[in-house]
């Protein structure tokens, strides 16, 4: 997907292909292999001591329904986050479960958003973080380098995995991870909101 710049300009952005070796890890091993991989520096992964900059976080639980008078393949399921942070880096693991039947095949957009994650109000959890916002950029880029998307297609037993690596580290505050009912498009944005998990760290 490419994503489009403040002036205009495209750039491409690099996605991990599905079907590679993170899917054969299953849900349980990319998680584990994402907050270790991606917390340590090199040096660490070759013996050496670990960094006091790297650092991981995990959150999971129910999805939050975010339209509670509206049903949905989303109500029921579950998802877990794995935030890994180093230095001037993070990257994302996303894996939702449990998803209902009528999801099966469809690819929802999900972001981190500025705002918490409440319970039937989805504009609580407010616009997506973007980076360039928070370095104060006039004119904000929007792109899967300065937000972090998570997009998960849901596999035949109802589950996803969805991977982002981005040159930043979110600020720490209440925030979620929403999803939406469709794939993000250029601009950012996925339709309705439909569930959130809760993520917050110091």
């Amino acid at each position: 997907m490419s994503s489009t710049h403040a002036d205009g300009s495209h750039s491409g952005s690099v996605r991990p292909a599905r079907g590679t070796v993170f899917a054969a890890l299953g849900a349980i091993g990319l998680v584990s292999a994402a907050a270790l991989l991606a917390a340590a520096p090199a040096e660490a992964r070759t013996g050496s001591h670990r960094s006091q900059h790297a650092a991981a976080h995990v959150f999971q639980g129910p999805l939050t329904d975010l339209q509670p008078a509206s049903r949905s393949p989303l109500d029921g399921a579950r998802a877990r986050l794995v935030f890994a942070q180093h230095h001037a880096s993070s990257t994302f693991v996303l894996v939702v479960s449990g998803v209902g039947a009528g999801g099966v095949g469809n690819t929802y957009g999900a972001h981190l958003h500025q705002g918490a994650c409440v319970a039937g109000n989805g504009a609580a959890a407010g616009a997506h973080y973007n980076q360039s916002n928070e370095n104060g950029v006039v004119s904000p880029i929007v792109n899967d380098q300065t937000e972090v998307w998570l997009d998960v297609t849901v596999g035949p037993h109802g589950s996803g995995v969805a991977v982002a690596k981005v040159p930043f580290v979110p600020t720490p505050a209440n925030r979620s991870i929403v999803l939406h009912e469709q794939h993000t498009d250029d601009h950012g944005t996925a339709g309705a909101r439909l569930a959130c998990l809760p993520v917050s760290w110091s």
